[in-house]
């Protein structure tokens, strides 16, 4: 079975994604799809419990990565028509993460809005 699963997960696709969110870390317009935020996000997570344990380079990945998780989180709200402001409901202890998660989560807007074209088409 696991030979099927690995087959299945493209880790240069995954490599690509978490490379062009950080490239583009001062990109605050546009859109972002559900794909390419979670993807990001669960590299930084995974990579981050990894490297945490190491004090200093933790510290420093978790600085490094910083500016370019808010850019994609912006950019994923600007895909469900919401501002890149919501960001800061984040703010707010336990209940502001958990209405950002939901927004993350939700379909893009299909179509173009004030935000740019849609990423997927």
């Amino acid at each position: 079975m696991s030979a099927d699963v690995t087959k299945d997960i493209n880790l240069e696709a995954i490599k690509e994604q978490c490379i062009g969110c950080i490239k583009k870390y001062t990109v605050l317009n546009g859109r972002a799809r559900r794909q390419e935020f979670w993807i990001f996000f669960l590299a930084c997570f995974v990579s981050g419990c990894v490297i945490g344990w190491i004090p200093v380079i933790g510290w420093l990945f978790s600085l490094a990565l910083f500016i370019p998780s808010l850019s994609v989180g912006a950019r994923r709200l600007h895909d469900t028509n919401r501002s890149g402001w919501t960001l800061l409901l984040s703010l707010i202890p336990l209940a502001g993460i958990i209405i950002l998660i939901v927004f993350w989560v939700q379909e893009g807007t299909a179509g173009e809005n004030k935000y740019g074209p849609n990423p997927k088409g």
